[in-house]
């Protein structure tokens, strides 16, 4: 196959190539504008392969789509590109409305250009498959998960906009039979991840013996799901998903973020021990504004109907990830200049 990967050098964009490349032998068309989120070495495992190709364009450039499109001729899409930090929309929301709803309807409506230049047995075989977050439902209580059924509830702007592309995505199927998929994903972890993210900003502050930030009381509960196991996945819908469904993705994993710190924490003591336990360096920080209390996908569909089961669990998860930012300081290093505080902590207020 030949697959048109937008976003292919962030980080699950990066493990999709990677795999695709790497392990199917399949042809990726990495299509990345390269914002701060984006970065090469990611794809230094295969940046040499004959079957990987590297095109920096911005998604809401229609025609450097098009002539992406016109001269790859992709067998289907892979659409990952989004600017994708919470915090970082709450300050930032114009970005966030650009890439992931303008940016998304532009690469619709190039694949239906495109879509509509294959032949029948191009047509048959061609998919645009949208990936999207768990964080379009909202917040869950204390009991139960996030089905494909789930109504949508976004309260950030980076939900939102993701909401908006969903419904976009959904809307070229039914309106004009664009061959689209959905997936929904929980929290994503692993290897290059940006170093602003929880749990490599909690890895590196820990062995910089620098403040481990935790919102509100830590008490906010996430699915997570290696991404490995998430680019494995997305294959999987993309080839053998119903056309018109969403499929959630979940690693069925749930921790408060104050048990993953404190695991971390656990896990460096092993692996890396110092003189005064890690654990000393856990702060309390303002809670940012609309943070959802928990989120848990239920991935029975994506089980049941398509085979699809998670390889890593979160104990074996974590000690890949942590050994392997221990391994690659050259990867990571470089980009810790300004990614030593969480992006949404919010000024103290005054009495």
């Amino acid at each position: 196959m030949k697959v048109l990967v937008t976003g292919g050098a962030g980080f699950i964009g990066s493990a999709v190539c990677r795999y695709l490349v790497g392990e199917l032998g399949h042809t990726a068309i990495n299509v990345d504008k390269l914002t701060y989120a984006g970065n090469l070495s990611t794809l230094k495992e295969i940046e040499d392969s004959p079957n990987y190709h590297f095109e920096k364009v911005d998604i809401c450039d229609r025609a450097a789509l098009d002539d992406v499109f016109k001269r790859h001729k992709p067998d289907a899409v892979m659409h990952l590109a989004a600017e994708s930090h919470v915090d970082r929309s709450i300050t930032g929301a114009a970005d966030f409305i650009q890439t992931n709803i303008v940016g998304t309807f532009q690469m619709l409506e190039a694949a239906r250009d495109h879509y509509g230049s294959l032949d029948d047995a191009g047509k048959k075989a061609f998919r645009f498959l949208h990936v999207s977050t768990d964080e379009v439902y909202g917040s869950l209580g204390a009991d139960g998960l996030f089905e494909e059924t789930t109504p949508y509830d976004p309260s950030s702007p980076y939900s939102a906009s993701k909401a908006s592309a969903d419904h976009l995505a959904n809307a070229w199927f039914e309106t004009y039979g664009l061959p689209v998929v959905i997936s929904n994903c929980s929290n994503n972890y692993g290897p290059y991840h940006l170093p602003e993210k929880l749990i490599p900003l909690m890895i590196l502050n820990a062995l910089d013996g620098k403040p481990l930030p935790v919102y509100g009381d830590g008490s906010n509960v996430r699915d997570w799901l290696y991404v490995d196991d998430h680019a494995k996945a997305l294959f999987t819908i993309m080839t053998t998903g119903r056309l018109g469904e969403k499929y959630n993705v979940g690693g069925r994993n749930e921790r408060t973020n104050l048990e993953v710190v404190e695991r971390i924490c656990d896990i460096l003591e092993e692996l890396r021990p110092k003189n005064t336990p890690y654990s000393e360096q856990i702060t309390f920080v303002t809670d940012r504004p609309g943070h959802d209390a928990r989120y848990a996908i239920d991935a029975t569909k994506l089980e049941d109907e398509l085979g699809w089961k998670a390889e890593e669990n979160f104990e074996s998860g974590i000690k890949k990830t942590i050994q392997w930012y221990l391994d690659n300081e050259w990867w990571w290093a470089p980009l810790r200049e300004h990614a030593g505080e969480r992006k949404g902590v919010l000024a103290a207020k005054k009495d």
